[in-house]
């Protein structure tokens, strides 16, 4: 039976929004920091310095404003990040040592970007250099399960990253596809479904992933049930429908997780494009015993291969269908590699408009695809290349960083995990905009303009106001 959900949009609490509390609680509080990247000057998260805030009465319709009222709080962040894929590792180790520790300070270390967060594939993925599984061919004891093959490469590089991050390290997995033998195509790639006289097996193994990897003192925070689970791909893919993936998860994966001591593991279903994530989320929870397994639902931005653009609504809509949930934004690159365009500031603004986008309808968990790719946007077994914030060419040991790194960082380096989502709009089409408060209470806006025109905006705060230049093609965070 289907269960009645009865909820609000506002997640969390609304405070006294009597006008001034704001700055009643930070009288001290009239300047605020500015970290600008502007393309058409080539500066890069340089450090604007200083502006002021004065009182700002009700602002014009003629009057460009970013509006922020932090006595509205919505959900809180978990992390941002990105994915170690075999592809990522791989590359790591074929730069120089001196570009490996840069790579890790320029991602995880206190002058980086601060992300916290990194996902990985359990089996091989189109981002490895071949096809594997860490079993024998028909071991349906799992007897062989082996993670040899990640520790050559993967589990190294994903051990330094832990390293370098430090307490609040967020680690999940995703699997592609279940070993060939398991499934009705009989092959990795090309979709096919898991034999449901496997569907123990395979749970199983996810609990002996998380063992050996625990056990090498990586700690599994979360986990995918199935990556992409609507698409077939010429790489490892795997096609559950929405029954079916909740049926795994309710009769098997779930409680396999629990039974083994890994109740506390997020799991998160759907974990493919926005286009479906209300379908797949409404028919896969809407039995109480599938649902209790679900701590999260994930998704990827990839529904522009059938839309002009991304369906940013279906967010909210399905925040609204299951406020228990958290929405977790798992997967997204810039696909088509071509090394002439890793400088072009399109890279970043699109990774600035879905970021923006995504935490303002309700997004808490942020991750990247590959955080590393060599000079041809791999390796890849397939031929999927694709671009990465971070462009590493093992022939010359030079380390690229496009505008996807920076656009990122204005929002990684300065939102830190458990700051929490501000009521915040604009009311200029050209600005898009979102804000956060750290746990400090440091209230931290990014706003982005990726139009071709300047324009000067009002950053405006319960009847006070900072004036703020937005360039044509830039970001900007201001820290207050």
């Amino acid at each position: 039976m289907k269960r009645l959900v009865v909820s609000c949009f506002v997640i969390g609490m609304v405070f006294n929004a009597n006008a001034q509390n704001y700055w009643k609680k930070n009288s001290g509080k009239t300047t605020a920091k500015v970290f600008l990247t502007n393309s058409k000057t080539n500066e890069k998260m340089v450090d604007k310095g200083t502006v002021k805030f004065e009182k700002f009465g009700q602002p014009k319709e003629t009057d460009a404003c970013i509006f922020v009222d932090p006595d509205f709080k919505y959900q809180k962040l978990i992390g941002i990040g990105g994915a170690i894929t075999d592809a990522s590792a791989e590359t790591f180790y074929k730069m120089p040592k001196a570009k490996q520790k840069e790579i890790l300070e320029a991602y995880y270390g206190k002058s980086g970007l601060g992300y916290t967060v990194v996902r990985t594939n359990m089996n091989s993925c189109d981002f490895s250099s071949d096809s594997y599984t860490y079993v024998q061919e028909n071991d349906q004891s799992l007897k062989s399960f082996s993670v040899a093959h990640d520790e050559k490469y993967k589990i190294p590089m994903i051990k330094e990253a832990q390293k370098t991050i430090g307490n609040n390290f967020t680690f999940y997995f995703s699997p592609w596809s279940p070993p060939s033998w398991m499934k009705s195509n009989k092959s990795m790639l090309k979709g096919g479904r898991l034999e449901k006289a496997f569907y123990q097996t395979w749970a199983d193994y996810y609990v002996k992933f998380i063992k050996e990897y625990e056990k090498r003192g990586i700690n599994v925070w979360g986990l995918t049930v199935q990556n992409e689970p609507m698409a077939t791909q010429t790489w490892e893919s795997c096609i559950y429908s929405a029954e079916e993936e909740g049926e795994f998860l309710k009769n098997n994966l779930g409680p396999t997780l629990w039974k083994n001591g890994f109740k506390d593991k997020k799991v998160m279903i759907w974990d493919h494009n926005r286009d479906l994530i209300y379908q797949r989320a409404t028919t896969t929870l809407s039995d109480p015993e599938t649902s209790k397994y679900a701590s999260g639902i994930g998704y990827h931005w990839y529904e522009t291969w059938n839309n002009k653009t991304q369906l940013f609504d279906n967010l909210s809509e399905t925040q609204r269908a299951f406020p228990d949930k958290f929405l977790a934004f798992t997967e997204g690159c810039k696909e088509q590699f071509d090394l002439s365009k890793i400088y072009d500031v399109s890279l970043g603004e699109l990774y600035g408009k879905n970021m923006i986008n995504d935490f303002n309808k309700g997004t808490a968990l942020w991750t990247d695809w590959n955080v590393l790719l060599d000079e041809t946007g791999g390796p890849n077994h397939v031929g999927n290349f694709c671009f990465a914030p971070i462009i590493a060419d093992t022939k010359t040991g030079e380390v690229h960083y496009t505008y996807e790194y920076y656009y990122v960082g204005h929002v990684s380096k300065f939102i830190k995990p458990n700051a929490q989502r501000i009521g915040s709009s604009s009311n200029r089409i050209a600005l898009t905009s979102t804000t956060f408060m750290n746990e400090s209470g440091q209230l931290v806006t990014v706003i982005m303009n990726d139009t071709d025109n300047d324009m000067d905006t009002n950053l405006w705060i319960e009847g006070m106001s900072a004036k703020l230049s937005a360039p044509a093609h830039s970001i900007q965070t201001v820290i207050l």
